[in-house]
């Protein structure tokens, strides 16, 4: 009792350092459409890997400016875009994981082009707490190139709550971004919530294990400021039907089409997220007698 106490103002004194320290820096620019997910509370167990590859097309989105080949604010358009993200990520103990992202871009009369890159360490409430919900914390930082986002260098801070409640599956990422350099920079902190609702539709039992098709509702916005949001038209607000595909405990396959709600969002994108889990812990042989 005195251990998990001791745990939780750990926990809780983390978090409280995370905010003070995001609430002194300065925004980011409304999200981008590189890796688009609600993220769960779990963390890859210690001792595996998770690589994932998100992929993310633009079917309408921003167009270049007339007469010039990027858009108003000197970014690539998004529009017919193909976003190709590899996402890395490593368990070390049962509540801690680091992830990697690669992020990449294929647009026609621009080619294939690198993007940048992200590290994301992540920590949660071990099971052992018993907690009535999933809670982690993440904590994204990262760099991508100047015709790609105003913003070179931004940095994430995620909490996350899930709840799996026999069918029904429900998850709210409460984001905060900051822009660390950028035209953003002196924006203040912006809020950017995401939330996810899912039902189990179909579940057969196989092999010795539960498949399960499910599908729900993805939401992800960007509302401005914190204390001064953007006016309705200026924010992003999205929503994607989504199916999550759970054929094995080794994979994840998620596929959604997204439709934005105002006039800063891009109108219709369509993702795929195909995640491979790998384990590099090998079972010692019980000596005879044992």
């Amino acid at each position: 009792m005195i251990e998990s106490s001791q745990r939780f103002r750990v926990t809780f004194l983390a978090l409280l350092l995370f905010v003070y320290c995001l609430l002194t820096a300065r925004s980011v620019c409304a999200q981008g459409n590189y890796e688009i997910q609600v993220y769960g509370s779990d963390t890859v167990a210690p001792g595996a890997t998770m690589i994932e590859l998100h992929s993310n097309y633009t079917v309408s989105g921003t167009q270049a400016a007339s007469g010039r080949r990027f858009a108003s604010d000197g970014t690539e358009p998004t529009n017919h875009a193909l976003h190709e993200t590899i996402e890395i990520t490593q368990g070390f103990r049962d509540w801690f994981e680091t992830g990697f992202y690669i992020f990449t871009s294929a647009h026609s009369g621009f080619g294939w082009e690198w993007v940048g890159d992200h590290i994301r360490p992540r920590v949660r409430a071990p099971e052992s707490w018993h907690w009535p919900v999933g809670v982690s914390l993440s904590n994204e930082i990262g760099y991508q190139r100047r015709k790609f986002s105003p913003d070179t260098w931004t940095w994430e801070i995620r909490p996350i709550v899930d709840k799996k409640l026999g069918r029904w599956y429900w998850s709210f990422n409460p984001t905060f971004d900051a822009s660390l350099h950028g035209e953003n920079s002196g924006r203040g902190v912006e809020f950017s919530p995401n939330f996810k609702v899912s039902y189990d539709f179909f579940r057969s039992n196989g092999a010795g294990y539960r498949k399960v098709v499910s599908g729900g509702l993805e939401y992800y916005g960007a509302f401005g400021p914190v204390g001064d949001f953007d006016p309705l038209r200026e924010q992003q607000q999205q929503f994607f039907p989504a199916i999550d595909v759970d054929v094995s405990p080794k994979w994840e396959i998620n596929f959604g089409v997204g439709v934005g709600a105002t006039r800063s969002t891009d109108h219709l994108i369509v993702k795929a997220i195909i995640g491979r889990r790998f384990s590099w812990k090998r079972d010692r042989a019980v000596p005879a007698g044992d």
